[in-house]
This record gives C-alpha cells, sequence and structure tokens, in this order.
C-alpha cells in the first residue's frame, strides 16, 4: 500500500505563493482571510491564560512588547493623558499616539465599544462587544 503523502507546505498555509518577491501585503486578500480565521479562533479561546501563550508562540518578543506598549497608549489616551508624556514614558513615537488617538475618537471604533460605562479597564467587557 502506498504512503498517503503529505500536504505541500503550500496547501497547507492557504494555498500561499512563495517566492523571493513575495510577501503578504496589507491589500493581500490573504491578510483578511488569516485575519477572519485568527479572531475566530480567539473568540472561541475565553481563557485569558490560553491566549497569551498562543500571542507569544505567535509573536516574536518585539512585537509582544510592541502590542502591549500601543494597548497601554490607548488606555493612557483615555485616562487623558498628555501625548507627550505618553511618548516619553512608553518610547513609543507621536505618530503612533495621534493615531491611536484618532482610532479612539471615532464614535462607532472597537475602542468605543470596549470602553463602555462600567468597562474602562477593558475587562469583561464580552457582553458589550457582543453584537
Amino acid at each position: 500500500m502506498k504512503a498517503k503523502s503529505h500536504e505541500s507546505v503550500t496547501d497547507t498555509i492557504g494555498k500561499m505563493r512563495y517566492d523571493s518577491n513575495t510577501t503578504m501585503d496589507i491589500d493581500d486578500p490573504r491578510v483578511e482571510e488569516n485575519l477572519d480565521e485568527l479572531t475566530g479562533i480567539l473568540a472561541k479561546i475565553g481563557d485569558s491564560g490560553f491566549i497569551k501563550d498562543l500571542l507569544r508562540c505567535l509573536l516574536t518578543p518585539a512585537e509582544t512588547a510592541d502590542i502591549a506598549a500601543r494597548w497601554a497608549l490607548v488606555k493612557a489616551l483615555k485616562q487623558n493623558i498628555p501625548q507627550r508624556k505618553i511618548a516619553r514614558e512608553l518610547g513609543i513615537s507621536l505618530c503612533k499616539i495621534v493615531r491611536g488617538s484618532r482610532e479612539l475618537k471615532k464614535p462607532q471604533s472597537a475602542f468605543q465599544k470596549i470602553f463602555t460605562p462600567g468597562c474602562s479597564s477593558g475587562e469583561n467587557c464580552a457582553k458589550e462587544l457582543s453584537p
């Protein structure tokens, strides 16, 4: 009996093309596909410790620190801490802080849903985030 062949790496990772000149850019439809899949998985987990472990597996230490710093900047902006102080204390560029501030001001942003009354710390917000 012939052994079953393994799927190619290309099949395994969603028909991704790879050559030295190909990268997955922001406009690549695979970005949205993979984000949808990952966020669906995260939404089903319900265990913050496991999610943290998964993120540490998925991200480099520098990417992990960057995401943590971005979350810290959003919380600081929500507390009305001046942008220059946030930049100084977190070592984040004013460009990133301005972007966070702009997102916080959008009426229908995810940040607005997270920071609803009674949910200011970003914890236990699942009920408010449900459609």
